[in-house]
């Protein structure tokens, strides 16, 4: 029988000694152990993404009530405490006697000493008969689950209220935004079929082609259409970055960052017919989850290139109409999604992604015709990755100017930009936390 508490445990304990994300520790970890049923990968997903979530509460209730410092405990102990107590204060629907038995089973099949599943049966027992005591601690930082140092960035930044509100809003599960290929089905035909399956949906608030599913918890590949090529995950704040390259010429156009590719595919579907669209990145992993994305959702041929920008614009033999530099970051600003993120980023961390994303600017200068249009981007909301590097791309790049945001978005967006044109959307407002900049090239050669 699969204990799912087991199967989190480990992949907390994989989480913490690796570097690679989450959610593809997450994907490893259930599709190693075979999860036919979905319930139990939809309680491992709670399990493992409540527990990072809550980290820093978790622990300091755990200290409480453990007569051992948390540093000397060994890390298959600490991740069942806490798999155990999000249990008995998060999920309702989940008994005491369940939770603590199952917790303390799960260590049982790591063969566990007794002497360590007997103190962790007894912790998990003294916090359900002291409930009255797991009120939240009075340290902020436990409060909010977040480091003390990123509280800190954010109150000096936002205000305390802000900061909180943010921490909050990040703590709590996001909704499913996708943005429907408007090539292969209209947005309101794909609602239909939605609801036909009895799926809780509606239309976006901001990006003319996302739909938001509520309160959905099983596989994205479930959903109706997916193996045509209906839909692509993406928040409306992603969705929003991709059209500030318009107005779209039949020129060329670069993803000099391109990842996974959401938004090289966005601007596949919004380029005219017969336009040159290059998509660079220098993972061979994301190249393959591009390819395959392509060929699921349609649309133009994309030029694939490997290597980095620097790389590609060292090699290039001509200039683009327009450049995306959707700039690797801190991605602060999709915590509420990604929710390991807060835990593996420091102040040191922040300087060095502004030193990268200065050189990624300044690559993707040269690839830029006369007139033509530069747009940084990133998922973070801090000004050192944001607005402090556009100051110091524009300071050393006189040939570029910014231009406004506004100007190029729906609506309904256009209050998400500042007094300088920047497009800012933050956790508060629904949406995953992005910058972006518009800049665009002079049409005279400097003297």
């Amino acid at each position: 029988m699969i204990n799912s508490r087991a199967i989190a445990m480990e992949t907390l304990l994989a989480w913490e000694k690796s570097h690679d994300s989450l959610d593809q520790v997450f994907e490893n970890s259930v599709s190693g152990a075979s999860l036919d049923d979905p319930r139990d990968k939809q309680l491992v997903m709670a399990l493992v993404y409540g527990v990072v979530r809550w980290q820093g509460y978790l622990d300091a209730i755990i200290q409480k009530f453990s007569r051992h410092p948390l540093r000397t405990m060994k890390p298959l102990t600490l991740a069942a405490l806490r798999i155990g107590l999000f249990q008995l204060v998060f999920l309702d629907r989940v008994p005491e006697s369940a939770a603590i038995n199952e917790t303390v089973q799960a260590l049982k099949l790591s063969r566990q000493p007794k002497w360590i599943t007997g103190f962790v049966n007894g912790v998990l027992r003294a916090m359900v008969r002291q409930r009255v005591d797991l009120a939240t601690p009075d340290e902020a930082a436990a409060v909010l689950s977040h480091p003390a140092w990123l509280v800190a960035r954010w109150e000096s930044l936002f205000g305390k209220e802000r900061a909180k509100q943010i921490c909050w809003i990040n703590n709590t599960p996001p909704v499913l935004v996708v943005r429907v290929n408007t090539r292969r089905i209209p947005v309101d035909d794909w609602l239909i079929l939605l609801r036909e399956n009895e799926i809780e949906c509606e239309r976006g608030l901001f990006a003319p082609e996302a739909v938001r599913i509520n309160n959905f918890q099983g596989s994205v590949t479930s959903l109706p259409g997916y193996e045509q090529g209906m839909f692509v995950v993406q928040d409306e704040a992603a969705q929003l970055v991709t059209p500030l390259l318009a107005p779209f010429v039949s020129g060329g156009y670069l993803d000099g960052c391109a990842g996974l590719g959401g938004k090289t595919l966005h601007l596949a579907q919004l380029v005219p017919e017969g336009a040159r669209l290059v998509a660079v990145d220098p993972s061979l992993k994301r190249q393959g989850l591009l390819k395959d994305n392509l060929q699921r959702l349609g649309g133009p041929e994309i030029e694939i290139h490997g290597g980095t920008l620097q790389e590609f614009a060292g090699q290039s033999q001509g200039v683009f109409a327009g450049v995306l530099v959707d700039a690797p970051c801190s991605g602060l600003g999709v915590i509420r999604r990604q929710p390991d993120i807060r835990w593996k980023r420091s102040m040191e961390a922040l300087q060095g992604y502004k030193t990268r994303q200065l050189e990624l600017l300044k690559a993707a200068a040269v690839l830029v015709e006369r007139g033509g249009v530069l747009v940084y981007a990133t998922c973070s909301i801090d000004p050192m990755e944001n607005d402090e590097v556009i100051a110091g791309f524009l300071a050393e790049h006189p040939e570029f100017s910014t231009t406004l945001a506004q100007e190029y978005l729906p609506e309904a967006a256009r209050g998400f930009c500042d007094g300088n044109g920047f497009f800012k959307t933050t956790p508060e407002q629904g949406l995953d936390g992005f910058f972006a900049a518009r800049l665009q090239k002079t049409m005279k050669r400097a003297e």
